[in-house]
């Protein structure tokens, strides 16, 4: 037996941002881009993309500008706001002027962009990996937690989705959206009874046909799982989740012993995190646009539930397919 998709599934983060349902298309370094967010407002839910993937201001006013005309809906974009990115101030502005929906923070203070977005009616979104920083971000003033729970692609946190999203709704009044693991739409429904408001989720959108990535990088993430994800500091000095893959056997997941003095000397410290995350950016960048034996590609634990490379709206409509059998029993028709 089936029945039609359901219209909506609603939480706070869909009333928050006026979607369909409660899944962030979430910002993935070098992946994201204008295609794939208007794919994901025409399929329901909202994406965001950051700010560093753009080369230009003008590059990243054209795209936002473009969203905007082709598919109605809230955009996001992710912000770096540690002293690390030296144009957080232009982007911090760009999207103020184009009055973009909601911002993500990552990887330091919250509190210009806070101060910056507030007046304007712009959401902000911060990540945290414990109660502490969630208390820290709900004091400046943002508008929703994202729990970067240790399924987590990139750079994970430390603590499972079932510890940390009850221990945030305990810490915070905000809504919290789980970061991590979710690639089934069961695992939705399971993150929604765990407290969260929706879900942040990256890898299973790589496998996608709007993604602007290599067809190698896509299908990996089809051929590889779980199993196949480990942890490296070779990419930016700090633990990033990466695909085994032959030449990551090869080379290894930890800095060699030069690069892990350097990144332990207070003289040269900043300096050589400079450098590795540079290196790092490099080689994730060729590997994810042409075919070459490097392969350093980022995924996390959640391409376990990729089969297939698809285009964005039908990954959405499974997830929705899933969730409303998990909820009902009954399988959902599309």
């Amino acid at each position: 037996m089936t029945h039609p998709l359901p219209a909506s599934i609603d939480t706070p983060l869909t009333a928050m941002l006026g979607i369909r349902y409660p899944i962030i298309m979430a910002p993935m370094f070098l992946v994201s881009d204008a295609n794939m967010v208007i794919a994901a407002l025409k399929a329901g839910i909202t994406g965001a993309i950051p700010a560093l993937n753009w080369r230009s201001d003008e590059a990243m006013r054209q795209d936002l500008e473009r969203i905007r005309k082709e598919a109605p809906g809230p955009i996001g974009i992710n912000l770096i706001v540690n002293k690390s990115n030296f144009r957080l101030a232009q982007q911090l502005q760009t999207c103020v002027d184009l009055r973009v929906e909601y911002i993500i923070t990552s990887l330091g203070s919250p509190a210009a962009v806070i101060e910056a977005c507030a007046p304007k009616g712009i959401k902000v979104f911060c990540d945290v990996v414990d109660e502490q920083y969630a208390q820290k971000v709900e004091a400046l003033g943002a508008d929703a937690l994202i729990g970067v729970n240790r399924e987590a692609g990139g750079h994970a946190g430390p603590r499972s989705a079932s510890v940390l999203i009850p221990a945030l709704t305990r810490a915070s009044r905000l809504p919290v959206i789980s970061a991590g693991g979710v690639g089934r739409g069961d695992q939705l429904a399971g993150m929604l009874d765990l407290g969260a408001c929706g879900v942040s989720m990256g890898s299973p959108f790589i496998a996608t046909v709007e993604a602007p990535v290599s067809e190698e990088y896509k299908q990996a993430c089809v051929d590889y799982g779980a199993a196949d994800i480990v942890m490296t500091t070779r990419l930016s000095g700090t633990p990033c989740t990466i695909i085994n893959t032959p030449y990551v056997e090869k080379i290894g997941t930890q800095q060699n012993k030069l690069e892990a003095f350097l990144n332990k000397n207070r003289q040269f410290k900043k300096i050589a995190k400079a450098l590795t995350f540079y290196k790092g950016m490099k080689a994730l960048e060729k590997a994810a646009f042409s075919a070459t034996y490097k392969t350093l590609w980022c995924a996390g634990p959640s391409i376990e539930y990729v089969d297939a490379v698809r285009p964005i709206e039908a990954v959405v409509h499974r997830l929705v397919s899933e969730y409303a059998q998990a909820r009902t029993g009954v399988v959902a028709s599309q």
